[in-house]
C-alpha cells in the first residue's frame, strides 16, 4: 500500500527548475527517499520525462556505488565518503544528449565535497538537482556558505495524521490513539500486529538512530547518550535546560557528566532530526527567553519506543502531536510566556508568568494555541483562557481539546476546536 505525500510532492513539483539545490531533509526513515525515487520520479514519467533523462543514485546503495567503483564497505572501514570525481564521471556519461536531466541524490551527504560537487551542476542549464539528507550538518552554516544561497530546503517529518488517516482502516477516534502510541514512521504504519510495530521502532533505535549518532560524532559513552534520551522521552515537552539534566544526572544516575557534555548530545539529537526544541518567547516584551526549553520527539512512536510503552501520558502526547503538526504546516513554534502581576488579598504584589502552549507565526500571521486534553468544567476553560486575556493584540487565539465539540467562539473571540478536526481541516487554523 502506497501513502500519498502530497503536500511534499507539491512542493517539488513546484520548484522544478528554479535554478537551485533542491534539499529534502528530516529523520531517517520518514520517507524521503520513497518521496524523491517513487514519487516524484513516477511524476516525471507522467509529464513525459524520457527514463534516461532521470538518474537515481542512493549513496548508501552498495549497487549504486558499484556503479562509480567505488564499495560502501570500503568506504566505511576508511571513513571516507563516495569519490566525486568517478561520480561526477559516470554523471557525465549519462548526460551526452540533448534535454533537461533530473538528477535524483540519495543521502548526498556520503559523497566527499559534495558541496562543490551540487554547485558545479547548477551551472549547466540542462541538468536540475534534486537530492536528500538525513542531518541538519547537511544545512551547517559551512554548507550554505558553499550554497552561496543556491540551496532550496524542503523539510520532511513522518506522516501527519492526515497521511496516517489514509492508510489506518478504523475511524478518527482510534486512529488517533495509535498515530499517539506508534506515531507516522511509514515502515511503521504499514505493520499490522502491535508486536510488529513495536519491534520495528525499537530496532529502527538501536540500529538506525543511535548508532548514526555515535559514528557520526564519535561518541565514546554511549551508556550516557541513551540515558540522557530516555531522561528526555520521560519529560517530553517539559521545560529543561542542560544544567537542571546535569542535576538529574548526578543525583539519579550518580554520574559526573557536565552540562556541556549535555548540550552537546542535545545537538546531536537535533542534528539528526530526532528532536527539535521549542524557545520561550516573552509575548509582552516581545523578546526570546535562551533557557529553558522544551524538547519535543518528531515522531512518538520513537518516543514511546524509547520508554517500553510504558510511560504514556495523553495530555503530554497530544502537545507534541499538535507541535509536529505545525510545524508540518510551516509554522514557526514557539513556547510563549506572558508576565503578569497581581496582588493577593492582602495586598501583597506577587509576579508570575502564564504559559501559552504555542506561540505559531507564519509570516506575518500569528496565533496563540492551548493544548487541553480535556475541559471538564468551567474552572479549566478559566485556567486555560487566562493567558489570552492577558495578550494585548487581536491574533487568532484557540484552545484545542479532545472533547468532541464543535468548532466554535466565544464571547470573546477564542476558538475551540477538538483535536480530531484540528489536525484534519488545515483550514481551521488558516482561516480568520
Amino acid at each position: 500500500m502506497e501513502i500519498g505525500r502530497d503536500d511534499y510532492l507539491n512542493k517539488l513539483i513546484s520548484r522544478k527548475g528554479n535554478g537551485l539545490i533542491k534539499i529534502i531533509t528530516g529523520v531517517r526513515r520518514c520517507g524521503k527517499s520513497y518521496l524523491l525515487n517513487t514519487i516524484f520520479y513516477r511524476h516525471l514519467l507522467e509529464c513525459g520525462v524520457p527514463e534516461d533523462h532521470i538518474i537515481r543514485f542512493a549513496f548508501d546503495s552498495a549497487d549504486d556505488l558499484y556503479l562509480i567503483g567505488e564499495s560502501l564497505i570500503d568506504m566505511r572501514k576508511a571513513g571516507r565518503g563516495a569519490d566525486p570525481e568517478r561520480f561526477m564521471a559516470y554523471i557525465r556519461n549519462r548526460t551526452a544528449e540533448q534535454g533537461t536531466y533530473y538528477l535524483l541524490l540519495d543521502e548526498v551527504q556520503m559523497m566527499d565535497s559534495f558541496e562543490a560537487v551540487l554547485n558545479g551542476y547548477l551551472r549547466r542549464d540542462n541538468v536540475d538537482v534534486f537530492v536528500t539528507g538525513s542531518n541538519a550538518k547537511f544545512l551547517s552554516s559551512d554548507i550554505i556558505t558553499e550554497f552561496a544561497g543556491r540551496g532550496d530546503e524542503i523539510h520532511m517529518y513522518p506522516l501527519s495524521f492526515a497521511e496516517f488517516m489514509t492508510a489506518y482502516p478504523g475511524d478518527r477516534y482510534e486512529g488517533l490513539s495509535q498515530y499517539m502510541l506508534y506515531g507516522g514512521i511509514p515502515l511503521v504504519v504499514l505493520r499490522e500486529s502491535p508486536q510488529d510495530k513495536a519491534a520495528l521502532l525499537e530496532n529502527l533505535f538501536s540500529e538506525i538512530y543511535i548508532r548514526d549518532i555515535v559514528d557520526r560524532h564519535g561518541v565514546r559513552n554511549r551508556g550516557e547518550l541513551e540515558d540522557l534520551l530516555n531522561i528526555v522521552s520521560s519529560a517530553v515537552g517539559s521545560l529543561t535546560n542542560p544544567e537542571k539534566l546535569k542535576n538529574t544526572f548526578h543525583s539519579v544516575k550518580r554520574s559526573r557528566i557536565t552540562s556541556a557534555t549535555i548540550k552537546r548530545y542535545l545537538d546531536y539529537f537535533q542534528d539528526s532530526f530526532l528532536l527539535e526544541a521549542a524557545q520561550r518567547y516573552d509575548i509582552r516584551g516581545k523578546a526570546y527567553i535562551e533557557t529553558p526549553r522544551k524538547y519535543y520527539f518528531s515522531d512518538l512512536g520513537l518516543r514511546n519506543a524509547r520508554l517500553n510503552f510504558r510511560q504514556f501520558e495523553p495530555n503530554h502526547a497530544m502537545e507534541n502531536v499538535l507541535y509536529n503538526e505545525l510545524r508540518m504546516r510551516g509554522y514557526r513554534v514557539d513556547v510563549g510566556v506572558v508576565p503578569v502581576a497581581e496582588r493577593d488579598r492582602l495586598g501583597r504584589v506577587t509576579r508570575r508568568q502564564l504559559e501559552v502552549d504555542f506561540v505559531c507565526n507564519l509570516g506575518s500571521a500569528r496565533a496563540y494555541i492551548q493544548s487541553a486534553w480535556s475541559l471538564p468544567d468551567e474552572d479549566k476553560r478559566a485556567q486555560e483562557t487566562r493567558p489570552f486575556a492577558k495578550i494585548d493584540d487581536s491574533f487568532k487565539k484557540v484552545i484545542v481539546t479532545r472533547d468532541v465539540v464543535p468548532a466554535q467562539y466565544d464571547d470573546r473571540g477564542i476558538l475551540t476546536v477538538n483535536v480530531y478536526d484540528f489536525l484534519l481541516d488545515p483550514n481551521l487554523l488558516a482561516g480568520s
